[in-house]
């Protein structure tokens, strides 16, 4: 059953359930007299969603849940009277009062839906979730109850996951409450911001919270490809297409279909093949190299760029027809600097993952130092920081030494006059090849740098 079906008998049901009824001469309340048949009653129709969703009065007392609900959050012991706050949030006193915003509120005052992203206590952790909250009034308009449902946005997390998006600023919940709302929607997306930003992750979050989160998610990385490798790589090849085509191979947009095509740094696309993409984009067809079949592919399009487009655009490095077609709904990551709330999770995060068979640990004095720091590189410069960090601490401990031992790695070299100048390309390949002889292995490497074994691969090969 649809949302709006759900919503359509629940309000009718509900009102049933709020008429004054005649029993043995007098009238009485159903809703005051039968609770536990009621909740039951009530705790049925909720079926009708298909996320957790909770019934609530206008006291935040929560009366009925579905098994989505129990499934995602546990059980509930109705009988005493939980308050949504209290079961969501470990509140003594509503959302509102305790410095966030309250959707029950806004819903009752706006007599209208609303919706707000929280951070939820789970049988997992903390999670970020989106909140809808629908009211739902009696045959004389008078405002019963409210539906609250509760969708998990999915790679985000309130405290420190190995495979989640990690915050809890106010910019932060922003980003996500836009990224669940644009991922319910098949709409082309445009990540945009500074380099470090974590576009890829946002894209993953985007896709696991479509409806093709259950098929593939197939990135390609841009930078550095030729027209030929790019065609090749996109679209596929047959077997003698060009020489060294030994073999038939799929390309990527085949291996997209029925989920999501992510084009990281598509600012870096040839313009040749710019004309191939948008045909693609437009027609949803395309060719493999070196055949004259006409291939189909149903896939979501997110792109993501650190470079300004539409500057590139007015320049001719990019094609205009392509630029609007992908900037459908674009979406602005913000710097680290504009989240220094999340810089402790996100390091602690880090450094399980970078030293995930050591057991580090950052004291406060060093997570302090790090909110200090200023981040041009953003959460990448951050993962370069803590990686020095795990080398240079000999103890279990990360303290504020280490920390400053490691931010003076870049420092020494930025002072230093009688060091090269270097690009950051080449910066980056020196850092890879310093990783390797610490780590000699690539997987691991590849962890830490924060790019895909595809992308480390190439890497290496540009530096020999």
């Amino acid at each position: 059953m649809g949302c709006n079906n759900s919503y359509l008998t629940l309000v009718n049901a509900i009102a049933n359930i709020g008429k004054n009824k005649t029993k043995n001469g007098r009238k009485v309340n159903l809703i005051q007299t039968d609770r536990h048949q009621q909740q039951i009653n009530l705790g049925a129709m909720l079926e009708g969603y298909g996320c957790p969703a909770i019934l609530v009065s206008a006291k935040y007392e929560i009366l009925a849940y579905n098994s989505a609900y129990r499934d995602a959050f546990g059980e509930l012991a109705l009988d005493q009277k939980p308050n949504c706050y209290a079961v969501s949030h470990g509140y003594q006193v509503p959302c509102d009062q305790a410095g966030e915003s309250c959707p029950l509120q806004t819903a009752q005052e706006t007599q209208r839906k609303a919706r707000a992203l929280h951070i939820h206590q789970t049988p997992q952790g903390k999670e970020h979730v989106d909140v809808e909250m629908l009211p739902i009034f009696g045959a004389d308009r008078e405002l019963l109850f409210f539906v609250e449902l509760l969708r998990p946005v999915p790679l985000a997390s309130g405290s420190v996951d190995d495979q989640q998006m990690v915050g809890k600023s106010a910019v932060f919940a922003k980003l996500l409450e836009t990224i669940s709302r644009v991922g319910k929607s098949d709409v082309s997306v445009l990540l945009k911001g500074e380099s470090g930003t974590g576009k890829e992750l946002a894209a993953r979050a985007i896709h696991m919270s479509s409806a093709r989160s259950e098929f593939p998610l197939v990135t390609l990385e841009c930078a550095g490809l030729t027209d030929s490798l790019f065609e090749s790589e996109l679209f596929g090849h047959v077997k003698g297409a060009f020489t060294g085509a030994q073999n038939n191979k799929q390309g990527l947009i085949e291996l997209a279909d029925g989920g999501t095509l992510f084009l990281d740094e598509i600012a870096d696309i040839p313009l040749p093949m710019q004309v191939k993409l948008l045909r693609l984009l437009e027609t949803g067809t395309y060719r493999q190299v070196g055949s004259s079949t006409v291939r189909t592919s149903n896939f979501r399009l997110i792109c993501a760029s650190h470079k300004n487009l539409l500057t590139m655009v007015e320049e001719g490095s990019f094609r205009q027809d392509l630029y609007y077609r992908i900037n459908v709904f674009p979406i602005q990551l913000p710097p680290l600097a504009e989240r220094r709330e999340d810089i402790p999770g996100i390091a602690k995060t880090l450094v399980q993952r970078i030293s995930a068979d050591q057991q580090l640990r950052l004291t406060e004095a060093a997570v302090q130092l790090l909110r200090e720091h200023d981040y041009r590189g953003n959460i990448r410069e951050l993962r370069n920081i803590l990686a020095r960090a795990v080398v240079l601490t000999d103890t279990n401990l990360i303290d504020d030494r280490v920390i400053a031992d490691a931010l003076a790695v870049d420092g020494d070299a930025a002072e230093s006059s009688t060091l090269p100048a270097v690009d950051l390309k080449t910066a980056e390949i020196n850092y890879l090849n310093q990783l390797m002889e610490t780590y000699n292995d690539r997987d691991k490497v590849a962890e830490i740098a924060g790019i895909s074994m595809r992308s480390l691969y190439r890497k290496m090969a540009q530096s020999k």
